[in-house]
């Protein structure tokens, strides 16, 4: 159990790393909240290949395209809170 929250977290920590690069423009986000948008962009990921693809995780936790997928799951909730984040600065 502790194995998997720990490479919940490096794959967070990644997913989210990368998909701030990706992303241009600044996104004033702490550590923390990158590894939650890389959590959250691996569930996105995942059910957007399991929509895509009909395939599930059976393989194992640890595979390339899940990386990939977990990349363009944070990238997609990325730009998603940079957008709202964007209206709701703005208003004043």
């Amino acid at each position: 159990m502790i194995g998997l929250i720990i490479s919940l977290i490096v794959v967070g920590l990644i997913a989210g790393a990368l998909a701030r690069l990706l992303v241009p423009g600044r996104q004033d986000i702490s550590i923390a909240m990158t590894i939650l948008l890389g959590i959250i962009g691996s569930f996105v990921g995942g059910f957007l290949g399991y929509l895509i693809f009909h395939q599930d995780s059976s393989g194992g936790f640890f595979q390339p395209a899940g990386i990939i997928g977990s990349v363009i799951g944070a990238v997609i909730v990325l730009l998603i809170w940079t957008r709202t984040g964007a209206r709701r600065g703005a208003r004043v």
